[in-house]
C-alpha cells in the first residue's frame, strides 16, 4: 500500500499523529493511550507516529513494539507500516532472525525489536533492555505482569510509552489502573470511533454494525469498555432456522465430550457456500440415569454419520480418551478444537449474523440451549454460565475450527504529501 492509495486524516488521527510535537498542547504528556471501535484507523497512526516520534528525539536508541504474539505484530502493524516509511523516505531491514527492525533516515538509525506478550512468562523476554519508548498494540489482550516490565524498561530520559487497543471487561486491570487513572499517570487519552477513519466508507461500517451484537457491538462498535450480560446470543431468532437442504457438497462434526455432564455432537453440512446444522447427538447422563463409555459413544457419531464421508470430527480439546478412541477405529479424520471461548462466541456470533452457518429444526436440543445459554453476570471478567452450553460449544469449536477467523481485517489512513 502506497501513500497516494490514503485520504485526508481525521482530527483524532491528526492528534494522534502530532501529539508529541513541541507545537501540540499535548506535548508535555508522557504516554498516550488509544482505545475504541475497530477499524476506526487508531493502529496504523499510532505505529506510524512512534516511529516519527522516534526520529525526531532520538538517534542511535532501542525501542519496543509489542503485540500478543510476534506473528500477529507482525500481520497488524509491521507489513503495513513498512511501506509507509518506505514512502517517507525511510530505509528498513527486518532482522526477522532477531525479531528486529532496523530503520534508518538520513544520518539518524534506530533499532525497533519485536516482543509477543501472550502470557505470564513473557515478561522475562524483555527483561534487560533499556529502551526509549515503548508501543503496546492490543494491550488489552496481554498479561499486565508483561506490560509493566515493559514500562519498566523505558529509563531513556524523554521516552515515552503508547498503547491501544479496543475494549474489554470494565473490570479489566488496564482500563483500572490506565484508563481511569489517565491523568494522574500524565496521559493522553485519545477514544477512537469507526468516524474517526475518513477513509472507511459509510457502507463499511455498516457491515461492522450489522456482525455485532450486545456487548460486542458496545465494545467494537460503539467502543465501549461494558460487561458482559443476559443471553450470549440475543439476536437468535426463527430466521436463523430452517428446513434441511437437499443435497450437500461437504460434511463435518463437532464434538463436546463429557461423563457426567452431557455430550453434544453437531453434523454439519456445505450447502451453496453455507454451513447447516442438519442432524445432532445429544446425550445428558444425569436426565437419562446411566453414562456411556468413548465406545458408546463412537458408536453414536457413526450412527450420526451414517454413510457419509465426513471432513474430520472436530473434538473438544480436553477429550483425550475420546480423541485416542476415534483415532483408533481409524474411520474418520479428527481434530482438536480450537477453545478460545470469547473469541470462539464472537466469530460464531459473526458467522450466525453473516449467514455462513444456520441451524436446521431438525436439532432441538441446540435450539433449546440458544433461548438458556447465558454470560455469568456475577464473574469479576467475562465468562458464561456453565449450564445448558454443551451444543453451544460443540457450534463453537466448529466455527473456530472449521471456518476460523472472518477475513475482514483491513485499514486505511492519509498520509499528506511532502512538498518539493
Amino acid at each position: 500500500m502506497q501513500l497516494s492509495d490514503f485520504h485526508a486524516f481525521s482530527q483524532k488521527q491528526l492528534e494522534l499523529l502530532s501529539w508529541w510535537c513541541e507545537e501540540s498542547p499535548f506535548h508535555s504528556y508522557d504516554a498516550v493511550i488509544c482505545d475504541g471501535a475497530v477499524r476506526s484507523g487508531k493502529t496504523v497512526c499510532m505505529s506510524l507516529s512512534f516511529v516519527l516520534w522516534a526520529f525526531y528525539r532520538f538517534c542511535d536508541q532501542s525501542f519496543a513494539l509489542c503485540g500478543k504474539t510476534v506473528t500477529g505484530l507482525r500481520r497488524n502493524v509491521v507489513t503495513p507500516l513498512l511501506p509507509l516509511l518506505h514512502d517517507l523516505g525511510f530505509s528498513c531491514r527486518d532482522l526477522k532472525s532477531r525479531n528486529m527492525l532496523e530503520i534508518t533516515r538520513g544520518t539518524r538509525r534506530n533499532r525497533f525489536y519485536l516482543f509477543g506478550g501472550k502470557d505470564e512468562s513473557s515478561a522475562a523476554l524483555i527483561q534487560g533492555l533499556t529502551l526509549a519508548g515503548v508501543m503496546l498494540d492490543e494491550v488489552a489482550l496481554m498479561p499486565r505482569s508483561f506490560c509493566e516490565q515493559a514500562v519498566a524498561r523505558c529509563s531513556v530520559e524523554g521516552s515515552r510509552l503508547w498503547f491501544n487497543c479496543n475494549p474489554e471487561h470494565p473490570a479489566h486491570w488496564f482500563y483500572r489502573e490506565w484508563i481511569l487513572k489517565c491523568a494522574e499517570k500524565n496521559g493522553l487519552y485519545l477514544h477512537f470511533t469507526m468516524e474517526d477513519n475518513p477513509a472507511l466508507s459509510r457502507a463499511m461500517r455498516e457491515r461492522y454494525r450489522s456482525l455485532y451484537s450486545g456487548a460486542f457491538y458496545k465494545r467494537f462498535v460503539e467502543g465501549k469498555w461494558t460487561a458482559c450480560d443476559g443471553l450470549v446470543y440475543p439476536f437468535f431468532d426463527e430466521t436463523f432456522v430452517c428446513d434441511v437442504p437437499r443435497s450437500f457438497s461437504r460434511f463435518t462434526v463437532s464434538c463436546d465430550y463429557g461423563t457426567v455432564n452431557p455430550t453434544s455432537m453437531g453434523l454439519w453440512g456445505l450447502h451453496d457456500g453455507c454451513w447447516y446444522r442438519i442432524d445432532e447427538f445429544y446425550h445428558d447422563s444425569k436426565q437419562k440415569g446411566f453414562q456411556m463409555t468413548d465406545e458408546e459413544y463412537y458408536g453414536s457419531l457413526c450412527r450420526l454419520v451414517g454413510n457419509r464421508s465426513v471432513d474430520r470430527v472436530i473434538v473438544d480439546p480436553s477429550a483425550a480418551s475420546f480423541l485416542e478412541c476415534i483415532r483408533r477405529h481409524g474411520r474418520f479424520n479428527v481434530a482438536r478444537a480450537q477453545n478460545d471461548v470469547l473469541a470462539g462466541i464472537r466469530r460464531t456470533s459473526d458467522a450466525l449474523k453473516s449467514g455462513r452457518i444456520r441451524i436446521c429444526r431438525t436439532c432441538p436440543n441446540i435450539l433449546r440451549e440458544f433461548s438458556l445459554y447465558r454470560w455469568d453476570e456475577s464473574a469479576r471478567g467475562d465468562a458464561v454460565k456453565k449450564e445448558n452450553d454443551h451444543a453451544m460449544d460443540d457450534m463453537r469449536y466448529f466455527v473456530s475450527t472449521a471456518l476460523g477467523e472472518p477475513s475482514l481485517d483491513g485499514f486505511a489512513v492519509a498520509i499528506p504529501r511532502e512538498r518539493g
